[in-house]
């Protein structure tokens, strides 16, 4: 076990907070391992990692100022992934959430909402949870990732490797993505996209787009490509910004968060049927986490480095919490929106 992962192990056993990320194409793990057992919130300090629930209620930050930084440069390994996937599920969770898309569905051709996103939850029994190997395992298999562990005993234990950004804030320039539609990785940079998962993305770029443009007119935005993620690939458009007054990013995290991608169009009537008809709690799935104010390898102030919590899983006593989520809209078949949850729930799996 390395000396990091050794100081981790110890936090878990003391029961401590910590945070232990590797950013994507990154060769460097860095952690902030909490010195107390304090819970803060994330507007009380100006610098640390983040980690906001969904629903933006639950805003907590592990502070620099109440850490030790802890650096390791990260172990390459080829770790051999069985081609026996686990695409297994149980029936009751496919017709229920099969349920919900048809409901969904007809909300939207009644006018209530463009666009939502609905997701499930999933249960894997796990005994002799090894950290250490996990999180190399994530590294080694989505280097393109932000790869995560973020741990507080009042909070949970949570782990993850997401392909989208938030946002990354560097002084006055923000750059941010909108990533939706999502198939299996054909290898093909010019796959050809359906209209339903064309509209999906555009309903994001536009979301993003226009909410920017209320602090600024300084907005560019890229065409939308192909974009692979492990065994999965989205269409994906990348967004920049220049805004005047930095002390506006609150409000405009506050504007975004959560965007289309992870809620759908409109956000608040989007947001209002997941709450009343998802039959868990997403808590931290889809919400977002990383760098507050500081970037840790260069040690810029004013830099955040912020994505959204997805391919991501709880770790509990006995068991792991998988979360995986599409987006419904115009033209979706139930049927196939099942099969791409099944499809994102082996980002996890194949890990564990």
């Amino acid at each position: 076990m390395s000396i990091l992962f050794e100081k981790l192990k110890q936090q878990l056993e003391d029961k401590l907070p910590f945070a232990c990320y590797c950013k994507p194409n990154s060769e460097k793990i860095i952690a902030l391992v909490q010195k107390t057992d304090d819970l803060f919130g994330l507007d009380d300090f100006s610098s640390g990692f983040a980690f906001v629930s969904f629903d933006n209620e639950q805003r907590f930050l592990i502070p620099e100022n109440q850490s030790d930084i802890y650096f390791e440069k990260v172990s390459i390994s080829n770790f051999i992934f069985s081609d026996n996937t686990n695409f297994e599920f149980k029936e009751t969770d496919k017709i229920f959430f099969e349920s919900i898309v048809k409901k969904a569905l007809l909300e939207i051709e009644r006018g209530t909402f463009e666009k939502v996103v609905l997701s499930r939850n999933e249960l894997i029994s796990m005994t002799n949870f090894d950290l250490e190997l996990v999180f190399n395992k994530l590294v080694s298999n989505y280097p393109t990732a932000f790869n995560s562990i973020f741990y507080h005993p009042k909070v949970g234990f949570w782990i993850g490797a997401s392909p989208e950004q938030f946002l990354k804030i560097e002084n006055n320039l923000i750059q941010t993505i909108a990533l939706a539609g999502t198939k299996l990785n054909t290898g093909l940079e010019d796959f050809k996209w359906k209209k339903k998962e064309i509209d999906e993305q555009k309903i994001v770029v536009d979301f993003i787009v226009n909410n920017l443009k209320k602090f600024t007119n300084k907005v560019s935005k890229s065409q939308p490509y192909t974009f692979h993620a492990g065994s999965l690939m989205h269409i994906k458009t990348d967004i920049k910004a220049e805004i005047s007054d930095i002390n506006e990013i609150k409000e405009i995290i506050n504007s975004l968060h959560p965007t289309p991608a992870v809620c759908g169009f409109p956000k608040d009537t989007a947001k209002e049927f997941i709450l009343k008809n998802e039959v868990y709690k997403r808590e931290f799935y889809a919400g977002f986490l990383g760098e507050w104010n500081k970037d840790f390898l260069t040690y810029k102030e004013e830099n955040s480095d912020l994505y959204v919590n997805l391919r991501c899983m709880k770790i509990k006593e006995s068991h792991v919490e998988l979360f995986m989520g599409c987006g419904i809209n115009k033209g979706s078949i139930p049927e196939m929106e099942f099969v791409e949850t099944v499809n994102k729930s082996q980002t996890m799996k194949k890990v564990l």
